[in-house]
């Protein structure tokens, strides 16, 4: 198994579960409001199909990823919100229906692209096991907030460790998005994942050091949770800030949690 097929199946698994939550909901209950403000449990789906089409567009369609461009272009701010919110809007059959043609369709173009490929996207290029590991963070992340909305328990499982190397990958970018000078040295990172197995990335005599539950951190660099809520311990004033800062994904931080 590549490195991509393991990641393209652990997000076939985060979807299956998030959809399984949802699934045998009722009507009303799609409605319910998610941490998101103004987003209930099927903008939250609807997102997730959009974002998952708009993936497959950027592989595989070159016309229509150019629409999506423009549509970003001409609201920069609400574009995002806007295609949750309208997806979101239909009956939840039918939206449950477009989230399993999109993320099927998506694992599928992401497998066959061909070794080397780079997909355009709202940043910067990505590969395909990019875009899966991406994707799979978006949709474990927002399964959580469907998951705090219904007062449901999220399965923690080892597939986090995909969201755990993107959140290391993504420590400069969470400087540079804050407008502050990017650490110079890389940091020592270890943690205990769900399975009590150690993850740990960078050289083991850094000066700068993270340490604690792997879960803590994909909820903090998901902007999930509060610092003030893990048990993340950092040495060193830049990792100090880090763990302010920590941001896995593209856009404004915004207030947090």
């Amino acid at each position: 198994m590549t490195l991509l097929d393991d990641v393209l199946s652990d997000l076939t698994a985060e979807g299956d579960s998030l959809e399984a939550l949802v699934s045998s909901l009722a009507p009303e209950q799609w409605r319910t409001p998610t941490p998101a403000a103004g987003w209930d449990v099927a903008t939250q789906v609807a997102h997730l199909a959009w974002t998952d089409e708009v993936a497959v567009k950027a592989a595989c369609d070159k016309v229509a990823w150019d629409a999506e461009v423009m549509g970003a272009i001409g609201n920069p701010e609400g574009y995002v919100d806007e295609m949750a919110l309208t997806g979101g809007a239909v009956a939840p059959a039918a939206l449950l229906a477009r989230w399993r043609t999109a993320r099927t369709t998506l694992v599928k173009t992401l497998a066959e692209l061909p070794e080397g490929h780079k997909l355009p996207w709202f940043g910067p290029p990505m590969s395909a096991t990019s875009m899966a590991t991406a994707r799979l963070m978006e949709t474990w992340a927002h399964s959580l907030d469907v998951h705090q909305a219904l007062g449901a328990e999220p399965e923690v499982t080892d597939r986090i460790r995909h969201v755990t190397h993107l959140a290391v990958r993504t420590r400069n970018y969470s400087f540079v998005n804050r407008g502050l000078e990017k650490p110079a040295e890389e940091f020592r990172v270890e943690l205990v994942a769900p399975s009590g197995e150690v993850w740990s990335y960078g050289p083991e005599d850094a000066a700068q050091r993270v340490s604690g539950p792997a879960y803590d951190l994909c909820l903090l660099a998901t902007r999930r949770v509060n610092r003030s809520q893990t048990a993340l311990v950092a040495t060193g004033a830049e990792a100090e800030v880090w763990l302010d800062i920590a941001q896995c994904f593209a856009g404004p931080a915004g207030a947090g949690r």
